[in-house]
């Protein structure tokens, strides 16, 4: 028995090493090499965008969930008075606005859609002013 059980073992191994990709099979001290030369490599720090933000460039708008929270906020915090938490503030919102039916959110939607139109005009005057 013992002698199958060794044959069994080493097609196990073999089997093994056929799955295993050749970038796996690498040992000893080549490994910690590449290792070594992939972490010398430093990433360039993208500088460039935060330095080339435009001040007068309009914000985005706000969805219908972020138009809800403005008005969710401040009911909250007249029925809450002492929780001065952000993150109660957040989730207590969060539940509310996904326990709420499509109707109950359709004027949040509305709202939402007109900020997206103005915003996309004030883009489009934006946009003008910058490539004349």
């Amino acid at each position: 028995m013992k002698a199958t059980r060794g044959r069994e073992d080493a097609t196990m191994k073999d089997k093994k090493e056929a799955k295993k990709p050749a970038e796996n099979k690498v040992v000893g001290k080549r490994k910690a090499a590449s290792r070594a030369d992939k972490s010398d490599q430093k990433r360039p720090k993208n500088i460039a965008s935060s330095t080339n933000k435009d001040p007068n460039k309009p914000k985005r708008p706000a969805t219908a969930f972020f138009v809800f929270m403005e008005e969710f906020r401040t009911s909250y915090k007249q029925e809450h008075p002492k929780v001065k938490a952000i993150s109660a503030v957040g989730k207590a919102g969060g539940e509310k606005w996904k326990s709420m039916s499509n109707a109950e959110k359709a004027p949040y939607k509305v709202k939402a859609t007109e900020r997206k139109s103005e915003y996309e005009k004030l883009m489009a005057a934006y946009n003008k002013k910058q490539f004349r």
